[in-house]
């Protein structure tokens, strides 16, 4: 049986005690119904799965003791970063998921000119933590043990400015609909950075910074997908092509 996996933002050593998180432990033992002597997984996002068992249990606190570690599910070869402009509410938690599931290694959530979010420093924090559990909980539920970096949001020009020059191990693309290339013609690479623009796509001047920065056009075919459909679509096909859903 598939044991409950939860991510802990905690250090973890085979023969510890640990009193769970408040959070964690409540939808272990309200909503699970887990109970003293189940087996769980945790992760703190180091690679590793450790077996815990639930030693004690009371309405005030959840202990736990790590039995044994092992190696996590392993990372895609092929290592994405995700450059998403800002989406509203659900449309962003579901880019953020969706890409989790799919193996992206790095997300970096920017501001371009025609997003229709805005965040200012204290929003832009709380909406940090807030995607950062909607992360976490994606890894528990699809057996990742290692997160996506996520960086804080920023403008398109700041995330441009701090790129150093491409190199061969990479390669830059922007999804664009009007391109005339495919995927067809990405050679196999190591690390890609896709830039995914917001509802109405990026405005000439977004196109130009990434230009400047080394990002040639990419069309996904021959539809215009949602700005919370391109990013993930985009990932599993890559994924497919060159990752680790390619298969044998």
């Amino acid at each position: 049986m598939r044991l409950s996996r939860f991510h802990v933002a905690l250090p973890l050593v085979v023969g510890q005690a640990l009193v769970l998180p408040a959070v964690t432990a409540d939808h272990a033992v309200r909503v699970l119904r887990a109970r003293v002597g189940d087996a769980l997984l945790l992760f703190n996002g180091n690679g590793l799965d450790y077996l815990v068992r639930i030693s004690a249990s009371s309405k005030s606190a959840t202990t736990v003791r790590i039995e044994s570690v092992q190696a996590g599910t392993p990372e895609s070869p092929l290592c994405i970063t995700l450059v998403q402009a800002l989406a509203r509410g659900e449309r962003m938690d579901t880019i953020l998921q969706k890409s989790t599931e799919l193996g992206v290694a790095r997300i970096v959530p920017v501001s371009s000119e025609r997003s229709e979010v805005r965040l200012d420093e204290d929003r832009a924090d709380k909406r940090l933590a807030h995607w950062s559990q909607v992360i976490a909980s994606a890894a528990e539920q699809c057996g990742r043990s290692r997160l996506p970096e996520l960086l804080p949001p920023q403008s398109l020009a700041q995330f441009a400015a701090g790129l150093v020059a491409v190199t061969a191990a990479e390669q830059r693309y922007c999804l664009h609909p009007d391109s005339a290339t495919g995927l067809a013609a990405i050679k196999a690479p190591h690390r890609l950075v896709i830039a995914v623009g917001p509802e109405g796509g990026f405005a000439d001047r977004d196109l130009a910074v990434l230009d400047q920065v080394g990002f040639a056009r990419l069309a996904l075919g021959p539809r215009i997908l949602r700005t919370e459909t391109a990013g993930p679509a985009a990932i599993a096909a890559l994924q497919a092509r060159f990752g680790d859903l390619a298969g044998d």
